[in-house]
């Protein structure tokens, strides 16, 4: 972001472009309809086995007319002037709205999957992990806990991890703001 608008919203391209045809929402999904679109902001992590850091985030929920909303998320490592230093985490999956609440499955590109539940309170969403697994070379996650709301039109979320040996304990939030969708 060293020469860009100063607007970390407006200067990253998303690669998800919807089809212009986008079918209409299925009804399960309307609890969580407030999550469509692209979100984009800054956020800050920090975990006792790594140091401190600032980062910037896009999140893209979709949907195909089906009951589930499909999830891609990517950051970026942000230095203090707010200027990209590298790539940062991944993870993609889907949200699912069932009679019980919430079913999320993510996988994440350093190598785990989690499958999370939770519930659905107005434009407030409370997850915890139920299952994390993991490839031989992934590190060990064995737990999780976020928590998603809108607030004044953001999306606010805090996610508590619990991995490498340490007990569930803050590990990133951020501050995403929703990008209009480019004209058609």
């Amino acid at each position: 972001m060293s020469e860009g608008s100063g607007d970390l919203a407006a200067d990253f391209e998303t690669p998800f472009v919807p089809d212009d045809e986008t079918p209409p929402l299925h009804e399960a999904l309307a609890p969580v309809a407030f999550l469509l679109g692209t979100w984009r902001g800054v956020g800050v992590g920090g975990y006792p086995t790594i140091e401190s850091f600032r980062f910037g985030q896009e999140v893209v929920f979709g949907h195909a007319g089906k009951p589930v909303l499909s999830y891609i998320s990517r950051s970026w490592v942000l230095d203090d002037d707010g200027a990209v230093v590298r790539a940062g985490a991944a993870e993609s999956g889907y949200w699912r709205v069932t009679d019980r609440g919430l079913e999320v499955v993510l996988a994440h590109a350093t190598g785990f999957a989690e499958i999370w539940v939770g519930e659905i309170a107005g434009n407030r969403i409370e997850l915890s992990t139920d299952v994390v697994a993991r490839t031989s070379s992934a590190k060990e996650v064995t737990g999780g806990h976020r928590l998603y709301g809108l607030v004044e039109g953001d999306l606010l979320y805090a996610y508590d991890m619990a991995a490498v040996g340490q007990p569930l304990q803050s590990h990133l939030s951020a501050r995403l703001r929703r990008v209009p969708p480019p004209p058609r």
